[in-house]
């Protein structure tokens, strides 16, 4: 089973940006996606990629504001967020799926521990 560690997140204040970064123990032919869980809430797609970065999606609330790509070559996935709001404190996971890209947490099958980004006001 791929494993994933996710890093890059930390405080910063609304407006600001961050970049996390997930990277991945193996070859991934598969699709990868970040998801959040904020406290008290379930988790949630943030953002997915196909394996050859042909196809993305977004979650409504993050869509124009953060881009999701990968590097096939260095077992990465990245997530540029900007214009971030303090609605966007959460952990962020990194998730590898299946052969298509789909938004459905039931169909990412590896996940990694998280990171946690806060967002002041």
């Amino acid at each position: 089973q791929v494993q994933l560690a996710e890093s890059g997140g930390g405080l910063v204040q609304a407006g600001g940006s961050l970049r996390l970064s997930c990277v991945a123990s193996g070859r991934t032919f598969a699709a990868m996606g970040w998801f959040r869980q904020a406290p008290g809430q379930e988790r949630e797609f943030v953002a997915g990629i196909s394996w050859g970065s042909s196809m993305t999606q977004y979650g409504h609330s993050v869509k124009g504001r953060f881009t999701i790509s990968r590097d096939n070559a260095k077992n990465m996935v990245y997530l540029q967020m900007n214009s971030l709001k303090p609605e966007d404190t959460a952990v962020y996971y990194c998730a590898i799926g299946g052969r298509a890209l789909t938004t459905r947490e039931r169909d990412f099958d590896s996940w990694g521990q998280g990171t946690q980004v806060t967002v002041s006001s």
